[in-house]
């Protein structure tokens, strides 16, 4: 369900204003500047915890599958390698915590955005 949104070139209205009859047209939407802010302001979050989640993940088959190191005993039966693999459950319920709070932030960013381009 998409209609065209036209810039306002009437006196009245701000130069660049997006108008719409109530429905978004995504495509001038996302060439704003401020959409573009946004999407850098998001990527510049994410990147150190993907950086970080994906080499944490990728670490336990390369040190179970070419090293001894967490062979060793931790708590009784159990080997470092239980102690990693659990490590990465409490590592992505952290991750989500993060992102959660975070998209909170980004939820407002983005109802300010439509308010101001797209919402009379």
């Amino acid at each position: 369900m998409t209609v065209k949104m036209k810039k306002a070139d009437t006196p009245g209205n701000r130069k660049g204003k997006l108008i719409t009859d109530g429905q978004l047209d995504y495509e001038r939407l996302i060439e704003t500047d401020e959409f573009k802010q946004l999407v850098k302001k998001k990527k510049h979050f994410f990147r150190p915890y993907v950086i970080a989640f994906f080499a944490i993940y990728l670490m336990l088959p390369i040190l179970t599958g070419y090293t001894s190191i967490l062979e060793a005993r931790a708590i009784g039966w159990m080997t470092w390698t239980w102690v990693y693999a659990f490590g990465m459950f409490v590592m992505v319920w952290v991750l989500t915590q993060i992102y959660v709070k975070k998209a909170r932030s980004f939820d407002k960013d983005v109802e300010q955005l439509l308010g101001k381009h797209v919402r009379k």
